[in-house]
């Protein structure tokens, strides 16, 4: 091997260490077993997966176990493994977010300007708010850095009791509970006090206040909702509480602020949806 080859071999070599150690092997492995369950034309048994995965039975085993908790896995009764429809919602998840952005960019930014300083579309995540759209007036004011990925708890947002009240109660007190026993959620008010909310939202049709995460923020929010009623996302515009109350805002932004649910729900079941009019 000329001394060329032998760098060019040193290099490649190197680059491969490199990405091995920052790469997650776990998670890795997970991924090649996903895919080779997605590969076959029929359910396969833990053998033919840890082949097929180039794994050892032991690791297919409890990655297996993890996938099944996780509820994307399932085994039959002959002990035979198959991707769950939990997977492909991944996929409509992401595809569907990307179109309520597209449809949501240009309606959120009609929303800002004189009243609000920024609004938003968001998301329920597992017991989160995953904010997926956000438009701001011009150099950002208000003092909370929330940006397109950002999560905040929903049981602790005005957006997220926007979509909790809408939500049908037994779906709601699970996602509660779930947010109750995680030891590091932030709770900045009491699980009563939410539910109080919650009734009061569902009454009015919408929700508002003062942020409990970022002080001195007040925020008016609204779901957007399918034709069952089910709250796929929700709006909200913000302005500083030195300038605007929640009423304040309330009196100004609620009639834009339902039109532009509406809108989005509109062009959603345009586009294919089930949304409601």
């Amino acid at each position: 091997m000329t001394p060329e080859l032998m760098s060019q071999h040193g290099s490649s070599s190197a680059k491969a260490e490199t990405s091995s150690k920052n790469s997650v092997q776990s998670l890795a492995k997970a991924f090649r077993l996903l895919e080779a369950i997605a590969a076959s034309e029929s359910d396969l048994t833990l053998s033919e997966l840890a082949s097929a995965a180039s794994l050892d039975p032991g690791t297919t085993h409890r990655m297996l176990k993890t996938l099944i908790d996780l509820g994307y896995v399932a085994r039959s009764e002959a002990k035979r493994f198959t991707l769950t429809m939990k997977v492909l919602d991944l996929g409509f998840r992401a595809i569907g977010h990307r179109d309520m952005r597209t449809l949501a960019r240009p309606i959120l930014r009609t929303l800002v300007g004189e009243v609000s300083e920024a609004a938003s579309l968001g998301v329920l995540s597992g017991t989160n708010v995953l904010y997926i759209e956000r438009m701001r007036a011009g150099i950002m004011r208000l003092g909370v850095d929330i940006q397109i990925g950002t999560m905040i708890p929903a049981t602790g947002s005005v957006i997220g009791w926007a979509m909790l009240a809408y939500l049908p109660e037994p779906e709601c007190l699970r996602l509660m509970d779930a947010e109750a026993q995680n030891a590091g959620a932030i709770r900045p008010i009491e699980p009563a006090d939410v539910a109080e909310k919650l009734k009061r939202v569902r009454k009015q049709g919408f929700a508002s206040g003062i942020s409990p995460i970022s002080n001195g923020i007040a925020v008016l929010a609204v779901p957007v909702l399918d034709q069952e009623a089910y709250p796929v996302a929700a709006v909200s515009v913000t302005a500083p509480s030195v300038r605007m109350t929640p009423d304040d805002l309330t009196t100004h932004a609620l009639g834009s602020l339902q039109s532009a649910a509406k809108d989005i729900s509109r062009g959603l079941q345009a586009r294919g949806g089930t949304i409601a009019d």
